[in-house]
């Protein structure tokens, strides 16, 4: 009799595995439409951990964990489970959808797929318009739509409170490994809402160009915002240069959007302030 019995419950945890990897067997998204899901990237995780009901995020990437690669406030990463974004660990984590960035492999993204788990990509947002239709995306698909339009509009609050129409200020956002940014990027705009002009483009400089000390030193700018900690971007000869402000621009502002907008866009007003 007991083997019988072992027999049959066998039978049924084999029935219930093979089941497993379909769609349908996994959904749990129910009337409410609430995904259980895993983010593989730290631009979605701070979307995502503002969005996502109670439980429904199940992990974040490791990245936000990581105060040098993260975008979110260390304490509401930490709330969240991490993963290093391998096909085993995000299936033992057993969602309904994977949501990742759009360099994810395509091997990877296959294989997710084919184990019956929706993936969902997001592209680097270069404005702000952009980054607040990312958000609306992220609460359709999350079945968020509420919390998705509260945060767009803490966004378009954060970026009308530091418009300025004042004379723009000459500035360079000095980037880890001495780079700057370039005309049709999302903290360029930014820069230019809060009344900055760029610097560096006027000098025909574009994304990513390098720019050294010495051109700092020779043609320094009205406001220096240093985001990077080379030796050169902390020469003490910075603080030494007549009308040039120097300030702090925390490089965990630089990479995302979402509610990394808020942060950029009051610090940048905090500066423009302190010059005036």
């Amino acid at each position: 009799m007991k083997s019988l019995l072992a027999l049959v419950v066998a039978s049924v945890l084999l029935t219930l595995g093979g089941c497993a990897g379909s769609p349908a067997a996994r959904s749990r998204d129910g009337e409410g439409g609430h995904p259980l899901v895993v983010s593989l990237n730290p631009c979605t995780d701070a979307i995502a951990a503002e969005t996502a009901a109670p439980g429904q995020l199940l992990a974040i990437s490791h990245y936000s964990h990581d105060p040098s690669a993260s975008s979110m406030n260390p304490a509401l990463a930490r709330s969240f489970a991490a993963t290093g974004g391998t096909v085993e660990e995000v299936l033992a984590l057993d969602p309904d959808m994977v949501i990742a960035g759009a360099f994810l492999p395509p091997s990877t993204r296959r294989a997710l797929e084919d184990l019956g788990i929706r993936v969902e990509t997001f592209g680097i947002a270069s404005s702000v318009a952009q980054s607040q239709a990312q958000v609306a995306r992220m609460g359709d698909l999350l079945g968020e739509q509420g919390k998705a339009r509260a945060l767009s509009r803490r966004i378009e609050d954060a970026v009308q409170d530091a418009r300025t129409d004042g004379t723009s200020v000459d500035a360079v956002l000095w980037q880890p490994g001495g780079i700057v940014p370039g005309e049709g990027t999302l903290v360029g705009e930014l820069l230019r809402n809060a009344g900055f002009a760029n610097y560096t483009a006027a000098r025909g400089l574009g994304q990513a160009s390098y720019l050294p000390l010495e051109a700092v030193i020779a043609d320094p700018p009205q406001v220096l915002l240093v985001a990077g900690n080379e030796r050169g971007q902390q020469h003490p000869a910075l603080r030494e240069i007549p009308g040039m402000t120097v300030a702090r621009f925390d490089p965990s502002l630089l990479y995302c959007g979402g509610p990394t907008i808020i942060r950029a866009a009051e610090r940048l007003a905090d500066v423009r302030a302190s010059v005036e």
